[in-house]
């Protein structure tokens, strides 16, 4: 199987459902076996009943498309539904998305062949790249500044180079996933960081690119309480993986 895309859900009964038919619409033409995985990440709304039924309605011309839903008993965070989508994927290319689709589906045409020639190991979508011109629609103004500050403390304590880290659109190689996600701790949204942490300290080839990005102000993260959260994952990272041995 080439492609496994995984989908993170919590509390997302309104937005899942066209996200996935939208990944129908762009497989319909796909010459390659895919699987999309969604995880609930113990939603308490009607998420997993949302799910199963757009996978029930899953064209019959999509003999390519495999689907599957995995449920966690409790909310983990995002970290940990991805975590667990990635590592019982089967593709030799995993990419993970958000929900909402803020990444539009086909802009995952721009990380297989990266990854399936093996040229990379890790090609993660970037709104930083090309000057912002390709965030189509942007977050209000007080976020765009948190997430800046944010990734100025991710130059600062973690390591430097990725503009942008928190772009919720990554692909990996089947190879790299098993090592990578296997050693993930971090279970909120700053697993971005860690990932790529690992990434870097083990020594894989990452690629950061363009993607068009749209703002979906129904957004779960929290401005004041997540971030909060994410600042002192961020400070934990290093001190995770302070003894680990390298691949």
């Amino acid at each position: 199987m080439l492609l496994s895309l995984i989908i993170p859900a919590y509390n997302e009964s309104d937005r899942i459902g066209p996200s996935v038919e939208k990944a129908y619409r762009y497989f319909e033409n796909a010459d390659y076996d895919v699987e999309i995985i969604v995880v609930d990440d113990g939603s308490t709304d009607e998420t997993t009943n949302a799910v199963r039924e757009v996978f029930a309605r899953k064209p019959k011309t999509l003999s390519r498309v495999d689907t599957r839903l995995i449920s966690l008993v409790v909310n983990s965070g995002k970290g940990a539904a991805v975590r667990r989508g990635m590592l019982e994927a089967r593709g030799s290319v995993r990419v993970f998305t958000d929900a909402d689709f803020s990444t539009p589906i086909q802009e995952i045409a721009k990380i297989i062949p990266l990854i399936a020639s093996g040229e990379y190991d890790v090609v993660i979508g970037s709104r930083a790249a090309e000057r912002r011109m390709l965030v189509k629609k942007h977050q209000p103004w007080y976020r765009e500044a948190m997430g800046r500050f944010y990734n100025v403390l991710v130059q600062l304590f973690v390591f430097r180079g990725i503009r942008d880290t928190q772009c919720g659109f990554k692909g990996f190689s089947g190879d790299a996933t098993q090592i990578l996600f296997s050693k993930l701790r971090v279970n909120g949204f700053s697993f971005d960081v860690e990932i790529l942490y690992l990434a870097r300290r083990y020594g894989y080839r990452i690629r950061e690119i363009a993607v068009e990005w749209y703002n979906d102000e129904r957004s779960t993260v929290g401005a004041i309480t997540d971030s909060a959260k994410m600042f002192w994952e961020l400070l934990r990272i290093r001190k995770l993986h302070a003894h680990d041995a390298q691949r």
